[in-house]
């Protein structure tokens, strides 16, 4: 079992348009699709797919969060949230012939100290499962080093945890020492504060973070070019095969899941790689947010090269 955390979830909305946007004018949307967002809501939709039984956590308020639980219910997603006075967010993604993929996300509602109290239940929610994800940032309110405290909770129970956040939240939850991360470059920019002029650079930092946090894992995006793994056994690119790209929104997270369940089965790096280098693909084929067909994972695996950098 995997839980998934989502502290800041939304009501995530994609535009499909079939013509390129104008500015300051009327745009007609040719199709809308909703559903249950943030980002580890796409995780758990992935784990579901890839047939490990998951739980999806976090804090929702509002009509939002009750039209929220309503879209995981469609989904087959099992969930256990705290209920939060103030109005889950929306976060519209806008897909167009011209620019491909814009985004405007909201930032969320505050939640207060009373409502953060819903923590004090998350040793109980988490207590049957063997991973858990936390991804994104969270609502105003709740400190930036919730990740922190979580993570503590959680490996105090024995378990396995993936962070994917940025910023302050990034920063501090690495003194808990989480299993794995998975920063993209601009994250880790802003952890070190520098500016990364190549591969080699991405690989210095990815080190960096193995070493000197304790990080046991610590995987790096590199879109179309796939992804790093720095682990005790070694430095690997795992690079995907070319595909004509529908959507990049939730291959991030995509991969998250992928890696969340190769941990729940104990996969060796390389083959957890090569997974969920795989599976992130394979949303990127999908015109939906953190969905993905389970054929094009299994045809894109075959092609998946896993090169072997130190």
């Amino acid at each position: 079992m995997i839980t998934t955390v989502t502290l800041n979830a939304s009501i995530d909305k994609a535009y499909h348009m079939t013509e390129k946007i104008e500015n300051g004018t009327v745009m007609r949307v040719a199709k809308t699709d909703n559903s249950a967002g943030g980002k580890g809501l796409n995780v758990a939709r992935v784990i579901k797919l890839c047939g490990v039984d998951s739980k999806a956590t976090g804090l929702v308020g509002g009509f939002n969060g009750q039209y929220l639980e309503s879209l995981l219910d469609a989904d087959g997603i099992n969930h256990e949230f705290g209920h939060i006075q103030g109005e889950t967010r929306s976060c519209i993604n806008i897909l167009d012939p011209g620019y491909g993929s814009t985004e405007y996300l909201e930032g969320g509602c505050n939640v207060t100290k009373e409502e953060a109290d819903f923590l004090n239940k998350f040793p109980e929610i988490i207590k049957d499962s063997d991973v858990v994800t936390i991804s994104g940032s969270a609502p105003k309110g709740m400190g930036k080093d919730i990740y922190q405290k979580l993570i503590k909770v959680i490996k105090d129970q024995g378990k396995q945890v993936i962070l994917d956040t940025s910023g302050e939240y990034l920063e501090k939850g690495l003194e808990s020492q989480p299993t794995m991360v998975k920063p993209n470059e601009d994250e880790i920019e802003l952890l070190f504060h520098t500016k990364i002029q190549s591969k080699d650079e991405v690989i210095t930092y990815a080190k960096r973070i193995y070493k000197e946090k304790g990080i046991p894992y610590v995987v790096i995006s590199l879109g179309g070019d796939g992804a790093l793994l720095v682990c005790e056994k070694g430095i690997y690119q795992g690079k995907p095969p070319k595909i004509e790209v529908a959507n990049t929104v939730g291959c991030g997270d995509s991969m998250v899941g992928a890696f969340a369940v190769a941990l729940e089965k104990k996969m060796e790096p390389e083959a957890a790689l090569k997974y969920a280098v795989s599976v992130a693909s394979a949303n990127a084929l999908s015109p939906h947010t953190g969905r993905f067909d389970p054929k094009d994972r299994d045809e894109i695996i075959e092609n998946v090269e896993i090169i072997k950098l130190a």
